[in-house]
């Protein structure tokens, strides 16, 4: 079978697109790309965790990869809202 091939290199490419965006974490120039540096770093880690709950042949890392997308959203959100007004809670 080529599916446990293909999780297998799918992991890797995640992890090495986890890395870059780590190192455009740190050499953004502005604070927008960094927020959106961690809004992709966040879509990365929930398309690690869903790959590896394939490979692991259960459906709990899908419950576990919901959780990362809605606290990814409301990361994202706060900070742009902080950005915007310089207030999260008003």
């Amino acid at each position: 079978m080529i599916l446990p091939h293909a999780l297998i290199v799918f992991l890797a490419c995640i992890a090495l697109s986890l890395v870059l965006n780590l190192w455009r974490l740190l050499t953004a120039p502005t604070l927008t790309d960094r927020i959106l540096t961690l809004d992709t770093m966040a879509v990365n880690a929930i398309a690690l965790v869903v790959a590896w709950g394939i490979r692991a042949g259960t459906g709990l890392y899908l419950e576990i990869a919901v959780l990362f997308s809605l606290t990814g959203f409301v990361g994202t959100v706060a900070y742009c809202k902080y950005l915007l007004r310089g207030s999260i809670i008003e």
